[in-house]
């Protein structure tokens, strides 16, 4: 066998015959220490990667939070100046009064004064913000046949969703029954407020049934059983210069 036909080895065969000192290629380390700190690199990023995606997903959430709570807040503010509105039983002489002396948040009532109407239980037809507070959303028609019917009519919007669109719509369009500017800029709120439905009652302290004794004065006195009105009421509230900072709540409200 010639020299060039001879096949040499890339690594010893024989071990035993190895000198001292001498090493097998398959069982040389070196470079395992760089892919050891490799692999822990790799591990510590992607622990650092965790840790900055739980960091920034905590802070968004936190953020989140506050702007609902900051909503919320004014919400629950709105509600209670929707309260003094439903006091006023719709009147418009009251209202009217009533919206000169909170001039200072822009009170609106978008609620069409001809078009939404409803009649009461003793047949009286109320028109405007006064039909959705003195009249009920449904009725038996005729009385005592059991068929209830809507009472109130279509331009008295009833539906529980609120379109924030204060400066296309108009008295015919808005979906809500009131508006209040709450705050001012940069953290000013816009409130609205929505009537979809309302049960008749019979215990409004401005109709004389309030202020009354704990026992009956006379024997002939014959005691009203009191009733409240109950309205069911949806508010949306949103910052005017952040609409994504924004909260909605609904409320049954008991008068």
């Amino acid at each position: 066998m010639t020299n060039r036909n001879k096949i040499t080895p890339s690594f010893p065969l024989n071990l035993k015959g190895m000198k001292k000192g001498q090493r097998s290629i398959v069982r040389n380390e070196k470079g395992i220490a760089l892919v050891m700190i490799l692999i822990l690199a790799a591990i510590a990023l992607v622990i650092m990667g965790g840790l900055l995606y739980m960091i920034t997903s905590s802070t968004q959430i936190s953020g989140m939070q506050k702007r609902y709570k900051s909503g919320l807040e004014a919400g629950i503010g709105g509600s209670e100046v929707a309260y003094q509105f439903i006091a006023t039983r719709g009147t418009p002489a009251d209202t009217t009064t009533l919206s000169t002396l909170m001039s200072s948040i822009n009170p609106v009532i978008t609620t069409p004064s001809t078009a939404c109407s409803g009649k009461d239980l003793s047949e009286t037809t109320f028109y405007g913000l006064a039909a959705k507070l003195m009249t009920p959303t449904y009725k038996e028609d005729p009385p005592g046949s059991g068929n209830i019917v809507l009472n109130w009519t279509s331009a008295c919007n009833k539906t529980s969703s609120i379109d924030p669109d204060p400066l296309t719509c108009t008295t015919s369009s808005c979906s809500y029954d009131m508006r209040f500017d709450l705050g001012t800029s940069p953290n000013q709120y816009r409130v609205y407020a929505k009537i979809v439905d309302t049960v008749e009652g019979n215990s409004a302290p401005d109709y004389g049934l309030g202020g009354k004794g704990v026992v009956v004065s006379g024997s002939s006195e014959v005691v009203v059983v009191s009733m409240p009105y109950l309205y069911t009421m949806e508010m949306d509230a949103e910052n005017t210069s952040n609409p994504s900072e924004r909260a909605k709540l609904s409320i049954l409200y008991q008068y």
